[in-house]
């Protein structure tokens, strides 16, 4: 699993830096801040590791709250945002289940 205690910032490349924004209002910063989030759910991404090893992690913005759903994958010491977007409804209860179970 993901250590984030090992994790010593962010690396974005070029092309999906501003990919996120403009298909689905995700800033950069909004989805770097899930990784404060203490309920951070963490997962592999079993169904596309073609290349790399992936992860989905599920959690919520600092300032605005808004559940997000970000890919990732792991460069060294970085994490590498693929994609984020709002979690949907069925993200967003398996969010809120397990926060209750914690």
């Amino acid at each position: 699993m993901v250590d984030l205690k090992k994790i010593t910032g962010f690396e974005w490349d070029e092309g999906n830096i501003d990919k996120s924004y403009i298909k689905h209002g995700i800033t950069p910063n909004q989805a770097e801040s899930i990784f404060l989030d203490k309920d951070l759910g963490i997962e592999r991404d079993i169904k596309h590791q073609e290349k790399e090893e992936r992860y989905i992690a599920v959690g919520k913005t600092s300032k605005a709250q808004k559940i997000l759903f970000v890919v990732l994958t792991l460069r060294n010491t970085k994490i590498r945002i693929i994609s984020a977007r709002i979690a949907n409804k069925k993200e967003r209860r398996l969010y809120e289940e397990a926060k209750k179970n914690t």
